[in-house]
Formats: structure tokens, C-alpha cells, sequence
């Protein structure tokens, strides 16, 4: 189907409310019956109509149906955000004494479920280097019951191998998931690879305008119906109609803003890679990246986040360039139409700084709408302050 047919059209059923251009927000809790079998009916499979919004709503099933088509999946659920709906994805997928492999340095989220609360339940997890299926195949347990992937992920955008991921994990029936907020179903199409389910934090891209909260999990009927009538109802983490709304409008203009940012991206990456002050540059398409051909082979294409290095072993530096800057804010997350910048060394308490490990002195920027121009001059000015 194509892509605009998916934005502005598909699951606009727009004669059953007035003809209206923009779908309404069905903002309500219950849903009413007239006839105590059709009841009855909707008590059996609540994935089958609507029965209370904790489940099923009428605008969250409009962006449920646009969000499957666009990662070419046969059906979809939308979280409150992101960690939630890969929470449902894996929790629904492993049991006691069961064994994870997955990539290192995962979202903090992940790790944090990897770390904390799976180990209550007996879960194990081993992390790798997940670059070569090689280290997928060593790191597999005869208990390994789950593979999980980010690729690119959101520092330093390491990249997996995905089909050849994918056919391992399918040969000894272990489930995948992966992470696929970094190039959206527009650069990069998972399901397409053999992987089983598509995760994507749709509060970034998907929304695009820094104003609601979003997870998208995608994957096959049965996974999908699996997931809702276990973790998804029973834990309560279902999209609310209105934020269901503001994602709906966002992926109106979804293609265009990614054009734009990747046309503003490249320019930024030019223009910091030849500057005296950058040490190095991490960007997936860019060809000093030391995956380029993978990522070329995988990628249509990858939006506005990257990885700069300063020419400084001064952690100062590194605050004072980041601070210095006036119109490119410092704040998490990334995929609104602002531009944003994160240091690493945030995160790090100043006494563990270390200037031989390259990770401390990394700068994540990311490019918003704004003209590439107005950007470079801002950052012209905190690097000329070094």
C-alpha cells in the first residue's frame, strides 16, 4: 500500500462521523450494549470490538491499523510510551528460567528490566557485541528463549546483522525483538527481515512535535492478540485516545519532516566532520562509519541523530561548548522539530570522568527543523569559544 494512502487514508472511515477531514478523539471510558450476547460476545474476545478503552478504542484503532501497514505488519499495539511497549513485547515472550541474549548497552529502560526485574523471575540475560551473528550463536543457551535488537542504537549507532539475526533465531524458535526508533518503518522495514517484532518509540519521529508520549509494537496477528489479552490489559499501559490523536496528526507530515532532517542532517555532519575542533564524527551513513556498508545494505536512509567528538580531554570543555550553545537546547529524546544536543558526561558523575575513554567526551546531537544554517552558526560560535 502505498505510503500516502496509509497517512491519509487508510482506517478513515470518514462517513461515520459527518465527513469530517480529521478523525474525532472518542474520548471515552465504556462502551454501551443492547443486547447481552453482543456483551457476552466482547467479554470472550475483547480484541474483537470495544468494550472499555483500557483496551479497544475507536481513535487508537485508526493509528493502530496506519502504524502495521507502515512497518508492513499484520497488526499493531500502541503503548503510553516506548518502554512499555517493549516491556509487554518481551515479558509476554519469556517465562522462569528462561535465558535473553541481547546487544550491550541497551536502552536504559531495557537494561534496567534486563538487570532488576527479570532476575526476580529467574531470567537471565547475556549481553554481546551484536555486530557478528558469530557472537549471537556463542552468547545462545540451550534455555535461550529471546534475541533483543537495537539497530542502530542511540550513542555510538552500533548496527546488527538483522536477516542473518533473524534466521538464527527462527532455526532454534527463539522470538526477536528489535528497536526501531532510530529509522522508523520510512529507512528501515525489520518485519521484512524475518525479525517478529518492530518496536518504535512514537513519541520521537511518529509524533514529531514534542508533545505527547507514544510506543508502537508491531508484529504478527497472533503475537499481537497474544500480548493484548495478557500484559497489555492486565497491566493498563494502552495509548490514551487523545495522545492516539496527536500521533495520528503527526504522521500527516511524517515523510516530509524526515526529508527535511535528513537533508539538514547531512549538512551538519559535513560541516562538524571538516571542523578543527571535531575530533571524529559517528553517523551510520556516513562512509568514516565503521559499519557503512551494513548500513547501507539495511538503511534507506537515517534521519537526524549522530555522535560528535570534541578535541578536548577537559570535561569543562565539553559542558562549556554544550551550554555556550543559544538556540540548539540541551534536553533527552530526540525526533521533535527542535534540535537538541546531549553530553555523555552528563550522566557520568564528574569525579569517574575519563578522558581515554572516548565514550565520556561524546556530544549526541540531533537535527529539527530548523534551516541548516541557523544551526551551523550556532554551533560556529560555542566551538569558536574552545
Amino acid at each position: 500500500m502505498d505510503i500516502s494512502q496509509i497517512i491519509n487514508e487508510l482506517a478513515e472511515d470518514r462517513e461515520e462521523y459527518f465527513n469530517a477531514v480529521a478523525p474525532p478523539i472518542i474520548q471515552t471510558s465504556n462502551f454501551a450494549f443492547k443486547k447481552v450476547a453482543d456483551l457476552g460476545k466482547a467479554f470472550e474476545d475483547e480484541m474483537g470490538g470495544y468494550l472499555y478503552s483500557r483496551g479497544l478504542n475507536p481513535t487508537v484503532d485508526i493509528l493502530r491499523k496506519k502504524l502495521a501497514a507502515l512497518d508492513g505488519a499484520e497488526d499493531c499495539l500502541v503503548f503510553n510510551n516506548g518502554a512499555a511497549a517493549i516491556f509487554a513485547g518481551i515479558f509476554a515472550n519469556i517465562k522462569s528460567g528462561d535465558h535473553i541474549v541481547s546487544v550491550r548497552a541497551p536502552y536504559t529502560w531495557v537494561q534496567r528490566m534486563f538487570d532488576v526485574i527479570l532476575p526476580r523471575f529467574g531470567v537471565t540475560v547475556t549481553y554481546i557485541d551484536g555486530s557478528q551473528v558469530e557472537n549471537w550463536k556463542k552468547a545462545t543457551q540451550p534455555n535461550t528463549a529471546f534475541y533483543y535488537l537495537e539497530s542502530p542504537n542511540s550513542w555510538d549507532f552500533a548496527i546488527q546483522p538483522i536477516r542473518e539475526v533473524a534466521v538464527l533465531a527462527k532455526t532454534k524458535g527463539i522470538a526477536t525483538l528489535i528497536d526501531n526508533s532510530y529509522c522508523t518503518p520510512l529507512y528501515q522495514r525489520p518485519i521484512e527481515m524475518g525479525i517478529d517484532m518492530v518496536v518504535q518509540t512514537a513519541t520521537k519521529y511518529i509524533g514529531g512535535h514534542s508533545d505527547t508520549l507514544g510506543g508502537v509494537l508491531c508484529g504478527s496477528h497472533a503475537m499481537m492478540k497474544k500480548i493484548f489479552d495478557s500484559e497489555y490489559l492486565n497491566i493498563g499501559s494502552g495509548i490514551q485516545p487523545f495522545n492516539a490523536w496527536l500521533l495520528i496528526r503527526g504522521l500527516r507530515t511524517l515523510p516530509a519532516r524526515i526529508e527535511r532532517i535528513t537533508k539538514t542532517t547531512a549538512e551538519l555532519v559535513q560541516y562538524l566532520r571538516n571542523h578543527p575542533k571535531v575530533e571524529s564524527i559517528l553517523f551510520p551513513l556516513d562512509d568514516s562509519f565503521p559499519q557503512f556498508e551494513l548500513a547501507k545494505q539495511q538503511m534507506k536512509g537515517a534521519c537526524g541523530l549522530f555522535t560528535f567528538v570534541l578535541k578536548t580531554r577537559e570535561r569543562e570543555k565539553i559542558v562549556q561548548f554544550c551550554e555556550s550553545l543559544k538556540h540548539i537546547m540541551m534536553a533527552v529524546s530526540w525526533g521533535g522539530h527542535e534540535s537538541l544536543v546531549i553530553p555523555k558526561c552528563a550522566g557520568i558523575p564528574p569525579g569517574d570522568f575519563d578522558p581515554d575513554n572516548r565514550e565520556h567526551r561524546y556530544v549526541r546531537m540531533y537535527a529539527g527543523l530548523e534551516e541548516a544554517g541557523y544551526l551551523v552558526a550556532d554551533l560556529d560560535q560555542a566551538l569558536a569559544g574552545l
